[in-house]
This record gives structure tokens, C-alpha cells and sequence, in this order.
């Protein structure tokens, strides 16, 4: 510890030398605000990730593998990384080469991988956010963040909560989660929005609903 920041401790200590213990903290505040119909629920969801310029479509299981294909197809996506655990049937009808991230592809074989596809840990639809916390067919974060575009397929109803409370109890804080609200941006000073500065520049959400 530096002399400095020994001193500035030091003073803290005896400020609050003595001092009550401060009171406990209410935590009385609505869980959700969010409709329970399961339907409105999944409505919610998508309205707000495509408010966040993410791009939603909506499937059932037997729709989701020609959906991946047409959605690598349409987007030009001639490679794609594939997170140990994915289902094989997700990607079933596309024509990409597929990376399988097991032994973990190199920084430069990521860089070179147009698209990656994943599943999610779960989707908070209040505030139109996918969450990932790297378990199977999700990968590690870098699988996610390097190529350009992300497929995340969205299992509902069972994904899907309505809110950050009702979502945190299914996430283990000692697992890498990474929280998606649309694709990466950011903007300077004046306002310009940039996309794909800090992960994937297009984001496709497939939500899949049905037996």
C-alpha cells in the first residue's frame, strides 16, 4: 500500500469512527412492471431489442436451422464460429464453413470469422436484454465479440423474464456474463453513432417459440 493511500484511509477510519450504523436498506420495490401473458411478455421483448437496432424474427424449433441459413446468407457470412455445446440442428442447412471453437480458435482465425451463432442464458424483456454467461452453446466471450455478426437464438417462454431482478437469481456471478442490449455502438461528442466499435456491428435475434 503507497504512503498516499494509506494516509486517505486513515482519514476515512476516523471520520466514521464511532458513527451509527447506517440504517437498512428498503428493498420494497416492484420486481416487474412488465404484463405476465407470456405473450405480451415476448411482445415486450422484441419491441425493445429492435428499439436497440437489433433485428428480431420470430420461429419455431423446426424453422430455426433455415432461418440461421438465410440470415448467413443474406448477410454474405462464408464462415462462422460455432461455441462447443450449440445444437448440430441450428446449423443443419447453411452452407458456411463452420469453425468449432474447441481447441479455441486464435484471435486472427476469430477475426477472419464473419459471423458467430449462439443460444443465451436468458432475455429480460423490460429492458431488451440478452444475457450470456458462456455455458453450452454459448462459448466464451471473445467467440461473441470479435466477428461482425451475432445470431442469438432465444428459447421462449422459458428464456424469457420480465425483468433485471427476476433475471439475476438464474445468473451464477461467478460465471463471465456478458449482457447484449442490441449491437455494439457508441458515439462521440457530436452525437455520430458508430456501430461495431466494441463487439458485433449487426445483432439477429431469433426468438423461438412453440413445441
Amino acid at each position: 500500500m503507497t504512503d498516499s493511500r494509506a494516509r486517505v484511509l486513515a482519514r476515512i477510519r476516523a471520520a466514521v469512527d464511532g458513527a451509527p450504523e447506517p440504517p437498512a436498506v428498503a428493498r420494497d420495490y416492484l420486481p416487474r412492471h412488465a404484463p405476465d401473458a407470456p405473450g405480451a411478455l415476448l411482445d415486450l421483448l422484441h419491441e425493445n431489442l429492435a428499439d436497440y437496432r437489433a433485428h428480431v424474427h420470430r420461429t419455431t424449433p423446426d424453422g430455426v436451422a433455415g432461418l440461421v441459413a438465410r440470415l448467413l446468407a443474406e448477410r454474405g457470412a462464408a464462415t462462422v464460429a460455432v461455441p462447443p455445446g450449440l445444437p448440430d440442428e441450428w446449423l443443419g442447412a447453411t452452407e458456411a464453413v463452420r469453425r468449432l471453437d474447441e481447441p479455441r480458435l486464435t484471435p486472427y482465425e476469430l477475426d477472419g470469422t464473419d459471423a458467430v451463432v449462439t443460444g443465451c442464458a436468458v432475455a429480460i424483456a423490460e429492458t431488451g436484454t440478452i444475457v450470456l454467461d458462456g455455458g453450452p452453446g454459448q462459448g466464451r466471450r471473445a467467440l461473441t465479440l470479435v466477428p461482425d455478426l451475432h445470431l442469438c437464438v432465444v428459447r421462449a417462454p422459458e428464456q424469457v423474464v420480465a425483468s433485471v431482478p427476476l433475471a439475476l437469481p438464474r445468473l451464477a456471478p461467478g460465471r463471465p456474463l456478458t449482457w447484449i442490449s442490441g449491437p455494439s455502438a457508441t458515439s462521440d461528442i457530436e452525437l455520430d453513432r458508430v456501430e461495431g466499435v466494441h463487439g458485433p456491428r449487426t445483432l439477429e435475434v431469433l426468438l423461438v417459440t412453440g413445441g
